[in-house]
Formats: C-alpha cells, sequence, structure tokens
C-alpha cells in the first residue's frame, strides 16, 4: 500500500474511532481536568452527548445510572403537560356566589373555586377582582370561601426540604395560589432612614422596621437576607426587620412567603377589594363550592406555553409542581396527587417508546431527595422533544446560554454564548444540566450531564468545559 494512501487510512480510523473511545467513557480532557480539580469522582457522573436525531452515543458515561437529577426533572415534568395538556390549555379561577344579588349587595358568600392557576400573580388576581366590580358586585355581606379541591391537600411542612419555610421556592402546591403565597418587601434608603414598603399589603400585616443604614457592600441572596436580620411570625402576621441595610443596596427587595395559605388570601382581597371601591368585613373559610351556588366570572391563566417558558427559563418549582398535579387532576380526575401524576407521566412515557423504568417523580419539581432518572432516559426524551409537534414551545422555554433565565451569567462571550438552551439543576449534592447545542458546523446536539457528590457545586466549570467542547467539536 503506498505510503500517502497507508496514512490516509489510518486518519480515517483514527476518526472513526474517536467517538467509539468517547462512547465508551473517556471524557474530553477539559472536562476531566475540571472534575479532577473539584475532587469529583467519574462514578457520580453520568454523561450523553448525540447529535439530534441520531441514534448513536457520542459521548457516553455511566448513562444508565439512576441520579437525582435536580431541577432538570423539570423537563420531564413540562414535555409532559405541554403533550398531554397542550401549549394552549390555560387554567380557570371561578367566583361564585350562594345567595340573591341585588343592586350590587350580595347577601351571602363569594365563593373562589380553584383551578391550579400557577400564575395568579397580583395583577391577575386584581384583574379577577375589577371584573367582579364591573359585573356589578359592590359589598360582599357574606364570608369568602376558598374552594381548592381540584388539587389534593398538600401535606407536610414546607420547610422540610432545607428547613427555610418562608423561601418562596419551598411553597406548597395550593389550587387556589395567589401571587406564589409570598409577599414583596421592597427597601430603600430615604432621609437618613431604611423604609419598607409591602406588595401586597394584608390590613392585618405588622411589619416592624428598625433597620439601620450601614456602609459597605451589597450582598446578594441569602448574605442580603441575613444581613437584615429578619423575624417572621406567621401567626400574628409579623415581619420584623432589625439588622443592617448598605446604602449601596439602593433600591432592594426581598420575597417572603409569610402567611398561611387562608390569611394570605383575604389579606390581599381585603387590600384589593377595598382599592376597587368594594365592601367586605366577613371571615375567610376554606370549603368546597355548595350545590346551590351560581357561577359568577370564570377568569383563565396565560397559556400552558408561557407557564412552562417561566416554569424552565427560571426554575419555577412551584409552577413544576403546579404542572405535575394538573396532569394528575386532568388524567384521573380531580382531586390531583403525585400518585395520579406519576401514573400519566409513566402511561405517556411508555405510549411515546421512553423506556425510564428507573424514573421516580416525587413533586415533578426536582426539588427532593427521592427523584431519580438516567442521562440516558433524558437525552432520550430530548430526543423524542426534537420529533414532537411541541418542540418549538419546549425548546423556546430552555434558558439561552449566556443571555437569559438560570444561563444569563454563565459562558458570556464565549463560543457557546447564545447557541445552546440548556436547562440547569442544583441542590447541595446535585448538580445537573440538560438541552441542546447548536455546535459550530450547524449541528444540533442533546447534551446531558449529571453529578451526585458532595462537592457537586463544585461542578459548573466541567459542564462548561462539556458545552464547548460539543459545540466545538
Amino acid at each position: 500500500m503506498p505510503a500517502r494512501t497507508l496514512r490516509t487510512f489510518l486518519s480515517l480510523l483514527l476518526i472513526a474511532s474517536a467517538p467509539l473511545a468517547n462512547a465508551q467513557g473517556a471524557l474530553p480532557p477539559a472536562v476531566a481536568q475540571a472534575l479532577a480539580a473539584a475532587k469529583i469522582p467519574a462514578s457520580a457522573v453520568a454523561v450523553v452527548v448525540q447529535e439530534a436525531g441520531a441514534k448513536r452515543d457520542t459521548l457516553s458515561l455511566n448513562a444508565s445510572t439512576p441520579m437525582n437529577p435536580a431541577s432538570v426533572m423539570k423537563l420531564v415534568t413540562t414535555y409532559a403537560a405541554l403533550e398531554l395538556l397542550g401549549p394552549a390549555y390555560r387554567w380557570k379561577t371561578e367566583a361564585w356566589v350562594n345567595g340573591s344579588l341585588r343592586d350590587g349587595v350580595l347577601e351571602g358568600d363569594l365563593i373562589l373555586k380553584g383551578g391550579g392557576d400557577p400564575k395568579l400573580d397580583l395583577e391577575a388576581f386584581w384583574i379577577l377582582l375589577r371584573a367582579l366590580r364591573g359585573r356589578g358586585l359592590r359589598e360582599i355581606r357574606g364570608d369568602l370561601i376558598l374552594d381548592r379541591a381540584f388539587f389534593e391537600a398538600a401535606a407536610g411542612d414546607p420547610g422540610r426540604f432545607d428547613g427555610d419555610p418562608f423561601r418562596p421556592y419551598n411553597v406548597l402546591p395550593d389550587a387556589l395560589l395567589v401571587n406564589y403565597k409570598s409577599l414583596r418587601f421592597l427597601f430603600y434608603p430615604e432621609n437618613g432612614a431604611v423604609r419598607i414598603h409591602v406588595e401586597p399589603r394584608p390590613p392585618a400585616l405588622d411589619v416592624i422596621n428598625v433597620l439601620r443604614l450601614a456602609e459597605g457592600h451589597c450582598p446578594e441572596g441569602s448574605a442580603f437576607r441575613n444581613l437584615l436580620k429578619p423575624t417572621f411570625e406567621p401567626e400574628r402576621q409579623r415581619a420584623i426587620f432589625a439588622g443592617q441595610y448598605p446604602l449601596s443596596c439602593g433600591e432592594k427587595d426581598l420575597n417572603v412567603a409569610l402567611l398561611a395559605p387562608n390569611d394570605h388570601v383575604a389579606g390581599a382581597m381585603r387590600q384589593l377589594w377595598a382599592e376597587t371601591g368594594g365592601t367586605w368585613t366577613g371571615a375567610v373559610r376554606e370549603g368546597q363550592t355548595p350545590a346551590g351556588a351560581r357561577l359568577f366570572h370564570s377568569h383563565d391563566s396565560p397559556p400552558l406555553a408561557e407557564i412552562v417558558r417561566d416554569t424552565n427559563k427560571f426554575s419555577n418549582n412551584i409552577s413544576a409542581r403546579h404542572l405535575f398535579l394538573t396532569l394528575g387532576a386532568e388524567a384521573a380526575g380531580p382531586p390531583g396527587s403525585a400518585q395520579k401524576a406519576m401514573a400519566a407521566v409513566k402511561s405517556w412515557m411508555a405510549a411515546r417508546k421512553m423506556p425510564a423504568p428507573e424514573l421516580v417523580m416525587e413533586n415533578g419539581s426536582g426539588l427532593s431527595r427521592a427523584e431519580r432518572i438516567s442521562a440516558a432516559s433524558l437525552a432520550g426524551l430530548l430526543q423524542a422533544a426534537w420529533g414532537s409537534p411541541v418542540m418549538p414551545e419546549f425548546i423556546a422555554s430552555l434558558p439561552i446560554v449566556g443571555l437569559d433565565g438560570t444561563m444569563r451569567r454563565r459562558l458570556k462571550n464565549d463560543g457557546v454564548t447564545g447557541r445552546a438552551h440548556i436547562k440547569t439543576g442544583l441542590l447541595s449534592d446535585a448538580r445537573s444540566m440538560a438541552g441542546y447545542v447548536l455546535d459550530r458546523s450547524g449541528r444540533r446536539q442533546v447534551v446531558v450531564m449529571l453529578v451526585n457528590h458532595p462537592s457537586a457545586a463544585e461542578s459548573q466549570p466541567a459542564m462548561d468545559a462539556l458545552l464547548r467542547w460539543v459545540y466545538e467539536r
């Protein structure tokens, strides 16, 4: 064989064997080095890279091992919701009247019947109440009844996951969830003092402000909240801030899930209803819609595709949990429960030929120590989504690397910036990413990387290195 022909043959052989070596578990050097620097062994890592539409792995490591995916589990929930419920699905929140209504006066109770809307925020709730006023209701002389029967009653402590029940990401599902059951405390310096504005501001809420202005750096996240030295007392509907507020913070806010569910809805109702010119002095209580009540108004949520976008872009736990329970309620009838939802997802995956025998879903959000899925199953789901009619809505819901969502601060001004849609996840012992990369040759690649290890938080450089490798190869 001529030397030139032999060299060409050997070069082709090396090129053909490279994917095979990678498929057998040889991580790209930059990825392996970053994991070694973080002291994370290969046994704690699962990786799959495949070209979209292809059946063969370009890279595979521990692909079939069940792992905790953290918030990447939202991909299962949101894709299932898009296919089973449809991008145009809307949740309904209904207002029913039980009593006579004359000249704007309701001699009886007003019932708010929740349909699981995950985005009944303050603006949407105000629009709902404005619609009641527009239909002629002015005075309610009975009680406000909250009907939450669309979902199974949430059991347990909202702080069970990490010991902090006041974090909005720990809010439990609620078929009548108003403004994520959260209050927004807005802090700003004025005339040598720190002012606090609260939205919504329930009339019974007591805010004790003994904050002191200080010099120095303005911290972010938990460090900012800790600097405020807050004390939250749900039973008294009280919030106390007794720490310092750096002048460099300017205007800054803190969202707190402070009140019990009934107190939260009642407080928002009393404030907003009064602002619309309505009157109500009755009590609030939970109960089902009476048989003799009449439907007065129905409020629609944004379409499901918009909710899915918020869920994945910003890793919204409560939205994911509502999507999950809605799958159960629509598949097997209310009340939606985790068991019904899991059965619906399993049935859908089997019908779509996406086997995932290792799949465990506790709440569909990834905020769980129990949820499990393999990198291979996630890659299979992403491949199925690539060929699905809801592919545009699904991919558009994922954070764009270096530009928005949970990926907005990563890989900025990099070759892969703007060329990858990646869902991320992070717990104390789990870090993850999964999605699509458009490589430099214009091919779409499916990428999954899961790390379960006490040092998992330190694996971000390895994940960034994998995204670069996929883009550049």
